[in-house]
């Protein structure tokens, strides 16, 4: 067999058993019927498992299948429509855990993997290239999700909530999304996002976040400028939208700028950003510093509490 193959073969073996399928019923003309499924993966050994919000929205009953026909009813523990991830509780046997990678560490061109359920076809396997990273994605309820991984690995229906994995077997993204329409573009949340999201609701059943009202990208910051400035990140976000009546907009930050420090710490992706914008204390005055074509300004921000 081919190295390429046996890569392949040998993460899809790592991480098998943690891949779940999810159908959910809700009540139709007083009886519950099934009403959707989706995909999710177990990543605690005390049976935590990572969904999509839509997966489960509405749903009065989910039941979880194993890879070895277990079905069992599951919990719901939380869920985040903003992110559009949800977690899900199980009490059972007969799983293996999922091993978090390290978005962080992903570049564009790199190869991935998607593990599923489309159209009820279970643990069907995908493959693709890392497209563009920290992207911010508008869900078809209008809400942004950010820090989203861009990829050309195949999603149907029911994949979403599944896991996407580098060639280690390590999950770097929680499966969300296919533009409709579109060819070759898929969307993941990264597991670094994720794994907050899930740190919050197993322990307040709810997320704190703060709100900028930016749409982003993670991108090179120029050597020269860098350099110029002393710099200590060697990335920055991107500023491709800025969201009318947010407090962006009411600040002096424009579209094109690269946000390079927030709250005087360095920001060298969306997720940097985002792990600022959780934590409370950011709901004042804060600074922001941007690179405007060569110049590096320094404004003042004041976020909101996403509601």
């Amino acid at each position: 067999m081919d190295t390429f193959s046996s890569m392949i073969i040998g993460a899809v073996d790592k991480i098998k058993n943690a891949v779940v399928k999810i159908d959910v019923y809700k009540t139709d003309k007083g009886k519950l019927r099934q009403a959707g499924s989706g995909s999710g993966f177990v990543f605690s050994s005390d049976g935590f498992i990572f969904t999509n919000c839509h997966v489960v929205d509405g749903a009065e009953k989910i039941m979880v299948s194993l890879l070895n026909n277990n079905e069992i009813e599951a919990e719901l523990i939380g869920k985040d429509p903003d992110t559009d991830i949800a977690i899900l509780k199980i009490y059972t046997q007969g799983y293996s855990v999922a091993k978090l990678g390290d978005a962080g560490e992903l570049q564009i061109g790199q190869f991935v993997i998607a593990i599923g359920n489309p159209y009820g076809y279970q643990h069907t396997v995908t493959t693709g290239v890392v497209s563009a990273l920290g992207r911010s994605l508008q869900t078809q309820s209008g809400r942004f999700v950010d820090n989203v991984i861009q990829s050309d690995a195949a999603l149907n229906p029911g994949n979403s909530g599944g896991p996407m994995i580098n060639t280690e077997g390590e999950v770097v993204g929680v499966n969300t999304a296919v533009i409709q329409g579109a060819q070759g573009l898929s969307f993941s949340v990264d597991i670094n996002t994720a794994k907050e999201i899930a740190r919050q609701l197993i322990k307040d059943g709810k997320v704190f976040k703060a709100y900028l009202g930016l749409q982003l990208q993670d991108v090179p910051v120029n050597e020269k400028i860098r350099q110029h400035y002393k710099l200590p990140n060697h990335r920055g976000v991107f500023v491709t939208q800025i969201e009318a009546n947010s407090p962006a907009s009411r600040s002096q930050i424009q579209e094109g700028d690269i946000i390079i420090s927030f709250n005087d710490k360095p920001v060298a992706s969306s997720n940097d950003l985002f792990k600022q914008l959780t934590h409370r204390e950011v709901l004042s005055i804060t600074n922001i510093s941007v690179i405007r074509h060569t110049e590096l300004l320094n404004f003042i921000i004041v976020p909101a509490e996403k509601k």
